[in-house]
């Protein structure tokens, strides 16, 4: 029997006994902030989450399959059938002269109408200095093969004189009630120096579509016949754009190539004399001609 007494009290110990951590080995939280238990809880959460995220992003890394890098094509190949073939017509290891260059750019027009044939050259000037922006007027030998309606903002007597010599429009009055509606219906604006503060409220309107009578241009003048009959003639602006480049239309491909080229010299000829005197280098450093849709020929440069 007492045997049997000390088991049972033993076991009864065993069951009661708890195990408690000492002040040495528990963790201290605070009772609330970022050093309480349940915010350090949430913390470990996140970043075990994270680790899962992570570890799951690269199996999905390794798994999947790599495809082939996409097909870049070049800008030739990307343009249309016409094109390609007529760039193949040409050397573009050769410099041309100017009349070879005009007459492949006739035969390489892609177009099924009558194209222009632009030159565009590249000068050696920054267009930023006010002595070397160039910019003036020429008349070609041939006109440009464009019909150009111009308009006349000038006194009664004046407008008669400019309706005689070929405006399309001129008038006094009625033109600024137009303007005020927003209409423009013509290419060239001609005016005389006197009208030219009542065209002041509409430069918002005209200059960024270059309709802006300039001095420059020769379409702020006394003389309105002249510049009117110039204009009708195919007087043309040309100016240097932001990149330091003149691009100038040369005619049509129904014109002749002896036609053609004689646009050509006369607007490099004008564009040599407009060559400023605090230049510096080269001044012009390359030409290249074209159809409105074909491809570039280089011109040998002997224009400087």
């Amino acid at each position: 029997m007492a045997e049997e007494n000390i088991k049972a009290e033993e076991m009864v110990v065993s069951e009661t006994v708890e195990v408690t951590e000492t002040p040495e080995t528990a963790e201290k939280f605070a009772k609330a902030g970022k050093k309480s238990k349940k915010h350090v809880e949430e913390v470990k959460a996140e970043e075990e989450r994270k680790a899962r995220a992570a570890e799951n992003k690269l199996a999905e890394l390794e798994v999947k399959p790599k495809g082939e890098k996409p097909v870049t094509r070049s800008i030739l190949e990307r343009r249309g059938k016409k094109y390609q073939a007529a760039y193949k017509d040409i050397d573009h290891a050769k410099f041309y002269t100017l009349a070879e260059a005009i007459a492949l750019a006739v035969k390489t027009n892609p177009a099924k109408f009558a194209a222009t044939i632009e030159i565009h050259t590249r000068l050696g000037v920054d267009p930023r200095q006010a002595d070397q922006n160039i910019r003036t007027t020429l008349v070609l030998p041939h006109g440009n093969g464009k019909e150009v309606r111009v308009a006349v903002f000038a006194p009664e007597d004046e407008c008669k004189k400019a309706k005689a010599a070929g405006a399309d429009i001129a008038e006094d009055t009625e033109f600024i009630k137009q303007l005020e509606k927003g209409i423009i219906n013509f290419d060239i604006l001609i005016s005389t120096p006197a009208y030219m503060p009542k065209l002041g409220k509409f430069a918002r309107l005209l200059g960024p579509k270059g309709l802006m009578p300039n001095p420059k241009a020769g379409t702020v003048t006394a003389d309105i016949e002249k510049a009117v009959k110039e204009s009708k003639a195919g007087k043309i602006e040309y100016r240097v754009d932001k990149q330091a480049i003149v691009h100038l239309g040369l005619g049509k491909t129904n014109f002749t190539e002896a036609q053609l080229l004689k646009n050509a010299t006369a607007f490099l000829d004008s564009l040599k004399s407009m060559k400023p005197a605090s230049l510096k280098g080269q001044y012009i450093k390359s030409i290249f001609v074209s159809s409105t849709m074909g491809p570039s020929i280089a011109v040998e440069n002997i224009y400087n």
